[in-house]
């Protein structure tokens, strides 16, 4: 038996009674544009430490001034950036994953094969910067929400191919009921 044919570049469905390993699709994070603040604070404050070490007042020492400024760099740079870097989301041909937390790790996950609302939400920034916010929803379990998502429409397209193939996947298998006795 041969592939079916695809339209528009969806992924091919397997032959019947083929088992479908789960693969990954895609992952990705958040935009990273919103750690340019953090970035910003980092080369400050770096500039600053760098202009007063040796030139402070008598009352002040070096070490108060290091101090402050790997206080204000943990705070106000690393940890925004570990909390970027660790919330993930993961689209396999099976499921959606997303994955959150530093010390207390969190995952959560939607399977295709119930189906699910996609909702794309844009804001003016979002658009100039080809991001966006995606709201998955099964009416059952709260929306997953998936926020400042780079290439928006890429990730929209990519998550209705999966929903479509493992809804075809699932009919496909579901066994057929006897037919009624005929009179």
């Amino acid at each position: 038996m041969t592939q079916p044919a695809t339209f528009g570049g969806r992924p091919p469905t397997p032959a019947p009674g083929v088992p479908t390993p789960e693969l990954r699709v895609a992952r990705f994070r958040s935009h990273a544009r919103r750690l340019v603040w953090s970035a910003l604070v980092v080369v400050v404050v770096a500039g600053v430490a760098g202009f007063f070490y040796g030139n402070l007042p008598e009352p002040f020492r070096n070490w108060m001034l290091l101090t402050a400024a790997a206080v204000a760099i943990l705070l106000l740079g690393l940890l925004p950036f570990l909390a970027w870097w660790s919330h993930t989301w993961t689209i396999t041909t099976r499921r959606v994953i997303e994955r959150r937390g530093i010390v207390v790790p969190r995952r959560r996950e939607l399977t295709h094969v119930r189906g699910y609302s996609i909702q794309v939400k844009r804001g003016p920034l979002q658009r100039m910067w080809g991001a966006g916010t995606l709201v998955l929803s099964n009416g059952v379990e709260e929306p997953m929400r998936l926020t400042n998502i780079p290439s928006v429409e890429l990730v929209h397209e990519s998550l209705v191919d999966q929903v479509e193939v493992n809804q075809i996947l699932a009919h496909r298998e579901l066994p057929i009921p006897p037919a009624a006795p005929q009179p």
